[in-house]
This record gives structure tokens, C-alpha cells and sequence, in this order.
């Protein structure tokens, strides 16, 4: 079993100079971190062996150098690259990726652009990931996708690869539905498409994963249960699972002598001052100039402070060239000029201002002499810095700030949590830390760092593949179900090989789609004949068994020698006879219940009511989604009580509450049929819970199947709709 990662870039970085080319080990936090999971391969069976990292290499490479440069990178760096062109790059890369998806999804709506040219590129470039895959893909491999770069991806391979192992992790917040719902229509509805391509889905934050899930919700209208969305074909999870760190390698890295030398240097120069750092790429979501804001009102409310403290500010560049990067750049530096000008005196600057990146032995070494760190981004998916800075304090001393925006706020929440936004708030934070007792700093860090030491890096992969491969069994117990070849095949022989054959059929969603109301259901011209067909074949009773009011089915199917069943078996018509009941029925109860229902109907746009004979159903189909089942939970337990000392019975359906006659279900109809002949075929086929009593009810050697991937007392199930009439026309064949 291998692990196929798929990123936006490799760990490795190709530049071709002077017709030479070097390879160097790239920038990124999912590089490094996934490194120490990835050198632990094969350490147990149920796990991957061996991995590929498919990724664009970092430049565009000429085509002569293409077969060297997939060669040395296979043999060499288990990396298998995307070659794409400069121009490509620009309009996927710098366009979409950054200029509508980055500031969308981390709420800078206003920074982002709907270029429709980044978006056919954004395509492209995802198509041409899955085209690499498809290259090098064998079937037990686990596909990973990682980030908002490829939220296509996992549908394009899955329409390739419909039984492979597909997992997708997003490592940037997903938004509230209020802030996706922002992308053009088509855009917003085909992410959300290409992501449920994937088996399982990733998020850093319980938050994150709710907002997605609310989206598929009210976007694409798939309802979840604990975080399983059962698809038309599949089962999907979608579940939190924080990121860790390499907590051995940065605790390990802190202790080493370089650092404690380089640490001892650092001290000896801020002897006399406690050390604030604050370190981040540029960039407008991290909130730098917010903590610059914040640390100029502390030294103004709380000049006791004031050449006592130090703001170690470490900016590093990102995405030079940028307009609104190097904008931001100049109002860092003014902000930063204008707080030492304000406050600096002759032997104490208030800020010292680097603008650059640092390895890690200098990283760890600034980490070691900070009293505090500052993190405060306005929005963040994880922030790994703050999980960095608690595992390089051996010591167990110095305090964390850390806004509740970024998703570690989840996790340590021993930290100061403060909203970056309001500058009081933060300078408040600084003066908190500035008092706060060793050993409280040491009793803090000492949760978080064993918290952090559990839930490193590795752990949160291997969690992650764990799922992923139990989704996958999950899918496979449902498949186990799924009316198959052979088994379809012995069910058409053994029906052209009866004698007398009883079918119960489901209209709605068994043989039709689900319409917006009940009127627009009729059937095609294609679904008459099937059933033409089958009904008038001697050796068969057809019975149309569904929720529907009879005039509906006796102006359909006038001219077809059907049984029918409607109202759940409220009524029944044999094919020569007329319209009877089973039992005695009466529908007093509708003048008290109907009043209620239509009060319920008036609070929410797009509820409609159905009154038939002996039933009342409440459609919300075509309602606010999540209002919907909110206001249909209230008026069904509104109906429990209230019909408590009355003959009937509250039923849920798909998107429909019904209030019928107790004593009256599909199942009840059964035995009727069943004693008029002796049978030796029988087949049953619905899509939902009033088609369980019809499958309870029936005999032990009968065919029933439910259509829809859900748990059922049928004994197969077919995907959809349309299965079950290619089913039904392969019988009469």
C-alpha cells in the first residue's frame, strides 16, 4: 500500500541554471511537518509503506530537461512533478488561489476577485494534477490532496478511480455559508462538488468542518448525520483533525548547543528587558498591524513598562510584488517608526524590526528568549507558531497571546485568548503576561506542551488515514448490499422462471425523481411502457404501493392494469375492481390537526400542504433547508402530544411529516396480496422509511430492495431511481 500526497508544490524545488539543474528543499509548514510521518513508513501493516509526492516542481521546466527531471525526483525525492507553464501558474497560483480563494475563505471579501479567467485555469491546473495521478496510481494506493489549491481534484479522480482510498485535507479555515455563498454560483456549487469526490474530508477546527458541512447542506442539499453525508453512490465523512507539530524535533532542536549558545548571546544582549516577539510572514489575515496597534496603546496605558520591554518583530517576506503585500509592507514600516519615534529614548528602542525569514537553530534560539509571543492573526486555519514556541520552551516558562480567530486557540487554550481586533484588548494581554508568575507560566505550558507532545504531527496522520481506511470499509459494508451482476442476474432468472409473480413497487423516488410538488411527478412516456409491459404480463401482479392520494395514480395510470395502493393502504384499487378500504377509516381528527399545520405551513416560505382523504402531509421540500428541519422536529413533537389520546400516527418521510389513521402502513397491506395466489416470486422495491413496514411484512424467500445507500430491512439496495427501472426493464426483456 502506498501513500500518493498531491500539494500544490513539491518538497522539492528544480531551477534550471546555466543549463544545470539544482534541486533544494522547499518552504512550508506541510512539507516540514508531514517529513517526520513520512521517514516512519512502513512501521506497521495496516499503514502505508512507501509514498509519492506529486507536485509542481517550482519553476517551468524547458522540455528538454523533462524525462532527467521526473527521473532524478522519482529515484531521489519520492516526488513525482506537474510540469505547467509560467502562464498557468500566474493564473491559477497568484490568480485564484490567492486573490479569491485566500482572502474569501479567510473573510477579506472585499480583497477578493471573481476573475473568470482564474477560474478556467484554476480547472486546468487541477486537471492536469489528476492526468500526473492517473500516470502513476495503482488500485490499493491512498490518494491524499492537501489545501485549497485542488479542491477539484478528489471529484475528477473519482469519476476515474470510483473504488480508490481519496482523502482531502484543507490547512485554511472553510467559511460560514454567509462568506462562501459569495463565489459565483457555478464556482461555489463545483468546490463543493469536486470536494465530496474525496471519502473523507479534513478540517483543522470543529467550526471549519460545521461551515462545510452547512454549505453542502444548502448548496448541494446532502443532509449529514455526525458529520456522514450518504451520497446517491457513496458514503462521505467529513471530521476535525488539528494539525500537530514535530514536537520531538523543535524540543530536541531547543536543547542542542548551537542553540543554547546562540540563546546565551540573545540574553546577554536583553538582559535588562523582557523580550514580546512577534513573528509571521507577511501577510494581511496574521493582524500584524493590529499587535503593532495594540503594543503602542499598552506602552501608552502602561508606561511603568515602558524600557522594560521589547518588541522582537520578525516579518517574513511572502509573495513579493503583491500590491496589497508590499502595501501592507509600507504601513508596517510607518507603524513601526512611528511607535519608536514616539517612545524611544536614548538607550531603549521599543521595537526591533527584522524583515526576513529564520532557519530553524535561530528560530528556536528567538523562540528560547522571548518572555511572550504575540500571535494574532485576524483569521487562521491552525497557526503552527504558537504549537512551535510551547515546544521549544524546555524550561516551561514564558506566556502565549494568541487570538481566538486561529484555529490552535481550539486546542491551547491555556494561552491569553484575546480578539485581535481591539487593540485594548491585546495591550491588556501584554500586561497580563508582563505579571504573570513563573510557576503559573510553568503550570500552563506544561498542559499544553503534553497535549501537544500526544497529538504531534505524526499522530494527527496516522488519525487521519485511520478514518479514512474505516470511511473506506464503512463504503464497503454498504456495497456489500448493493443489488450486484449476479445477484440482479439470478433475481431476472429466477423471475422469468416463475409461475405467478407479485411485485410491490414505490412511486416517488423508486421509479420518478422527488418533484418540487407532488402534481409534477407524472411519469414519462418511457416508465408507461415499462410499466405497461409489466403489468400486462399474465403471470404478474403489479401493485403501485405509495403515499400518494388516489386521484394522482388513477389519472396516470388508467390505461395500465395496475393494482394500486395509495395513502399507504388507506385505499387500494385491484386492477378490475373499485377504490375500497381496508379497515374502517374516519377523518374527524382533520379539522382539529389541519388548523395546526397550516400555522406551521405559514411560518416558513416554500412549506405547501397535501390533504388527501384519511392523511395530511406537511411537504418542507422545497424550504430553507435548515429551517426546515428545525421547524419539522417542532411540529412533530407539537403532534406527538397532541394526538396522544387520538387513533393516529405522525410519520417522517423525506422532507414530508404526514399524519394518517393508525393501523394503516405499507406492511398491513402486505398479507392481502400475498393470500390471493401462490406466489413463488415476490419483489419489493421503495426508496424510504414507510417502504421498512413493506419489507418487514414480507415473506422470507422474497426479493425486496431499497433504492438509496442507507441501512434498511431490504435485502439489497440499488443506487437510485434509475437503477430500479434499468432493473425492471431488464426483467421484461
Amino acid at each position: 500500500m502506498r501513500l500518493i500526497i498531491a500539494s500544490n508544490r513539491l518538497p522539492v524545488t528544480v531551477v534550471e541554471q546555466n543549463d544545470r539543474l539544482q534541486f533544494k528543499e522547499s518552504a512550508g509548514g506541510l512539507i516540514s511537518g508531514l517529513k517526520s510521518y513520512l521517514d516512519s513508513l512502513g512501521q506497521s501493516a495496516s499503514e502505508p509503506t512507501e509514498y509519492i509526492w506529486v507536485g509542481w516542481p517550482g519553476s517551468t521546466i524547458p522540455e528538454s530537461s523533462v524525462s532527467r527531471v521526473r527521473e532524478i525526483l522519482g529515484s531521489e525525492g519520492h516526488s513525482y512533478p506537474v510540469f505547467l507553464s509560467n502562464i498557468a501558474m500566474d493564473k491559477f497560483y497568484h490568480g485564484f488561489c490567492n486573490k479569491t480563494i485566500w482572502p474569501l475563505f479567510h473573510y477579506f471579501p472585499s480583497y477578493a476577485e471573481h476573475e473568470p479567467t482564474y477560474w478556467e485555469s484554476y480547472r486546468t491546473v487541477n486537471e492536469a494534477f489528476c492526468r500526473a495521478i492517473l500516470e502513476i496510481v495503482q488500485p490499493d494506493d491512498i490518494i491524499w490532496i492537501h489545501d485549497y489549491h485542488l479542491m477539484l481534484l478528489p471529484k475528477l479522480l473519482r469519476t476515474r478511480l470510483p473504488q480508490q482510498a481519496i482523502g482531502f485535507f484543507l490547512h485554511i479555515p472553510f467559511p460560514s455559508f454567509e462568506i462562501y455563498r459569495l463565489l459565483p454560483l457555478t464556482w461555489r456549487r463545483e468546490i463543493l462538488e469536486g470536494l465530496l469526490g474525496a471519502d473523507l474530508l479534513g478540517f483543522h477546527t470543529h467550526d471549519y468542518t460545521q461551515y462545510f458541512l452547512r454549505c453542502v447542506l444548502r448548496i448541494i442539499g446532502h443532509e449529514h448525520h455526525i458529520g456522514q453525508i450518504i451520497t446517491e453512490d457513496r458514503v462521505i465523512r467529513a471530521d476535525t483533525f488539528p494539525m500537530g507539530i514535530d514536537f520531538q524535533k523543535y524540543r530536541q532542536t531547543a536543547l542542542t548547543p548551537v542553540v543554547q549558545a546562540e540563546k546565551s548571546a540573545y540574553k546577554q544582549a536583553m538582559k535588562d528587558v523582557k523580550v514580546i516577539l512577534s513573528i509571521d510572514r507577511l501577510d494581511y489575515t496574521k493582524g500584524i498591524l493590529n499587535r503593532l496597534l495594540g503594543y503602542e496603546i499598552f506602552l501608552k496605558n502602561y508606561p511603568q513598562w515602558r524600557e522594560k520591554v521589547v518588541l522582537f518583530l520578525v516579518v517574513v517576506p511572502s509573495r513579493i510584488g503583491v500590491t496589497q503585500y508590499q502595501n501592507m509592507k509600507n504601513d508596517i514600516d510607518k507603524a513601526v517608526g512611528r511607535i519608536n519615534g514616539r517612545f524611544a529614548t536614548v538607550g531603549w528602542t521599543p521595537i526591533k524590526y527584522q524583515y526576513r525569514s529564520l532557519a530553524l537553530e535561530p528560530l528556536s534560539a528567538t523562540y528560547g528568549v522571548s518572555d511572550i509571543i504575540l500571535v494574532t492573526p485576524l483569521r487562521d486555519g491552525m497557526n503552527l507558531i504558537a504549537k512551535e514556541y510551547i515546544a521549544s520552551r524546555p524550561d516551561g516558562k514564558g506566556v502565549l497571546i494568541l487570538s481566538e480567530m486561529a484555529g490552535a486557540a481550539k486546542e491551547l487554550r491555556e494561552a491569553i485568548i484575546m480578539n485581535p481586533n481591539n487593540a485594548e484588548e491585546i495591550a491588556a494581554a501584554i500586561s497580563e503576561a508582563l505579571e504573570m508568575p513563573e510557576n503559573e507560566q510553568m503550570q500552563r505550558n506544561s498542559v499544553m506542551q503534553n497535549r501537544l507532545e500526544r497529538h504531534n504531527i505524526t499522530r494527527w496522520a496516522e488519525d487521519f488515514i485511520k478514518i479514512l481506511l474505516q470511511v473506506k470499509g464503512t463504503q464497503k459494508q454498504f456495497d456489500s448490499r448493493i443489488l450486484r451482476r449476479t445477484s440482479g442476474e439470478k433475481l431476472v432468472s429466477d423471475y422469468k422462471s416463475s409461475r405467478r409473480r407479485l411485485i410491490f413497487l414505490d412511486y416517488d423516488g423508486t421509479l420518478v425523481p422527488f418533484a418540487a410538488r407532488p402534481e409534477m411527478a407524472a411519469p414519462d412516456r418511457g416508465l408507461l411502457n415499462t410499466l405497461q409491459s409489466l403489468a400486462r404480463e399474465p403471470k404478474n401482479d403489479v401493485v403501485l404501493i405509495t403515499g400518494r392520494d388516489r386521484n394522482h395514480l388513477q389519472r396516470w395510470f388508467r390505461d395500465i392494469p395496475l393494482n394500486l395502493v395509495t395513502e399507504h393502504g388507506a385505499w387500494l384499487k385491484e386492477k378490475d375492481g373499485e377504490w375500497k378500504t381496508p379497515i374502517p377509516l374516519n377523518n374527524d381528527w382533520k379539522t382539529s390537526l389541519l388548523p395546526i399545520l397550516e400555522t406551521y405551513a405559514d411560518r416558513l416560505p416554500g412549506v405547501f400542504i397535501e390533504e388527501k382523504e384519511f392523511s395530511i402531509a406537511w411537504h418542507y421540500r422545497n424550504s430553507d433547508p435548515e429551517q426546515g428541519d428545525s421547524l419539522a422536529k417542532e411540529l412533530f413533537d407539537n403532534l406527538v402530544n397532541l394526538t396522544a389520546n387520538i387513533n393516529v400516527q405522525i410519520l417522517q418521510g423525506k422532507k414530508v411529516l404526514e399524519v394518517r389513521n393508525a393501523g394503516i402502513n405499507k406492511g398491513t397491506i402486505v398479507p392481502y396480496w400475498v393470500a390471493r395466489d401462490n406466489f413463488d416470486f415476490i419483489m419489493a422495491v421503495g426508496d424510504d422509511l414507510t417502504d421498512e413496514d413493506l419489507f418487514r411484512a414480507l415473506p422470507e424467500a422474497a426479493y425486496s430492495i431499497r433504492v438509496g445507500i442507507t441501512q434498511s430491512f431490504a435485502k439489497y439496495n440499488l443506487h437510485n431511481y434509475r437503477e430500479a427501472r434499468d432493473l425492471i426493464e431488464g426483467m421484461i426483456r
